[in-house]
């Protein structure tokens, strides 16, 4: 198997997973990843278990499909202006999830009440303004609400995670709706304390190595 066809069955898997899982029901979000100069994303209204690697989209770094394939996720071109400003992105996924989609919906980002946070790269996880799916208005806003940070939910809509790889970028997706949900508690039981700048600074730090095997 070429590159691309790994490529595009990867994101296949991560697609069915965050289906199955939850994290974006039924044919809801969106999985891309990065190739060549362009990316590959999975096509618009087909249900994830029915795909074939031949039904992943290639867009060129001018945002042009390549090929006789569906037509790709009405979404593609934020994931084309994430990559673009991220070259550390190699993975995109964008879903519905519950909490994190319900946090949206009420205009609220999500900010320091647990150390976690960070794993988004920074002191919150913040929130893109609404507009239409599919806009390159939207667009606009959610690589204006990432700033440097890995996930940002969007209001009235759902979230976007980005990564060094495909499944990295699903493990953060789930990551942040775990916070969301444990958010969702908190606020339901009165809670408002969250870390200061600092504390978030020193975690953030810290972050810095986590996962990382150390070097021989």
């Amino acid at each position: 198997m070429n590159k691309q066809k790994s490529l595009a069955q990867q994101i296949i898997d991560c697609a069915i997973e965050m289906s199955d899982s939850g994290l974006s029901p039924g044919r809801s979000g969106n999985v891309s990843a990065r190739f060549g100069e362009g990316f590959l994303i999975t096509p618009s209204g087909l249900a994830y278990g029915d795909l074939s690697i031949d039904d992943i989209v290639y867009i060129d770094e001018q945002g042009v499909p390549a090929g006789a394939k569906p037509e790709p996720s009405s979404e593609w071109r934020f994931h084309h202006d994430i990559y673009q400003t991220y070259k550390g992105a190699g993975g995109i996924v964008h879903c519905h999830s519950r909490h994190a989609t319900a946090l949206a919906c009420c205009n609220t980002e999500i900010p320091a009440f647990h150390y976690m946070v960070a794993v988004a790269g920074g002191r919150k996880i913040p929130i893109a303004p609404y507009a239409l799916f599919g806009t390159q208005q939207l667009s606009d806003y959610v690589v204006k609400a990432l700033n440097g940070y890995r996930a940002s939910l969007l209001e009235h809509h759902g979230l976007v995670a980005h990564r060094a790889s495909v499944r990295d970028a699903l493990d953060l997706a789930h990551e942040v709706e775990e916070l969301a949900a444990q958010y969702v508690l908190v606020r339901s039981l009165g809670g408002d304390k969250v870390l200061d700048d600092a504390q978030m600074e020193d975690v953030i730090e810290r972050f810095k190595t986590y996962g990382k095997r150390a070097s021989p």
